[in-house]
């Protein structure tokens, strides 16, 4: 399976959505209000091993996090995008900015809110733990990993 959907890609773009991608999805609150968030630094590696390959890397969330502001410090020539309800405005005027078609993208997301997205692109990938209706999304990769524990950095791999 995994030759077969990565054999002789077009990839010039990769877009992820965060929670539940580079994080488990779970959210630690404490006692006094503070929260946080893991991320597997095999995944932070995966991020630098596609830029060192000329892959462009962007994110695209829903919410607010701290943890894309360090990861978007880790690498100011990324694009992040946070609080974005239309993910799929974001991508498309991303796509326009470097001239590239739904052809040249993989799209990564876990929950209804990245189906849009993951049907725009030829290359929608998603995790092994991710919501049933993304999992039943026609030609779409899953991970063996799931969210937060090396499933970006396992698709990295095959792609490069």
């Amino acid at each position: 399976m995994y030759n077969s959907f990565f054999e002789n890609h077009s990839i010039k773009i990769v877009v992820s959505d965060f929670d539940g991608i580079f994080t488990d999805g779970k959210l630690t609150v404490y006692s006094d209000g503070r929260t946080s968030k893991v991320i597997d630094y095999k995944d932070i590696m995966a991020i630098a091993n596609i830029l060192k390959r000329g892959i462009k890397f962007a994110i695209i969330s829903g919410e607010i996090s701290s943890a894309i502001d360090e990861v978007q410090k880790k690498f100011p020539m990324i694009e992040t995008f946070q609080n974005e309800r239309k993910k799929i405005e974001v991508l498309k005027k991303l796509l326009e900015k470097y001239g590239l078609s739904p052809e040249n993208a993989m799209y990564l997301g876990d929950d209804v809110n990245d189906i849009e997205c993951l049907q725009y692109v030829k290359y929608p990938v998603t995790v092994n733990d991710a919501h049933s209706s993304v999992k039943e999304q026609s030609g779409i990769f899953i991970t063996q990993r799931c969210g937060g524990n090396g499933a970006f950095r396992e698709v990295t791999d095959y792609l490069l």
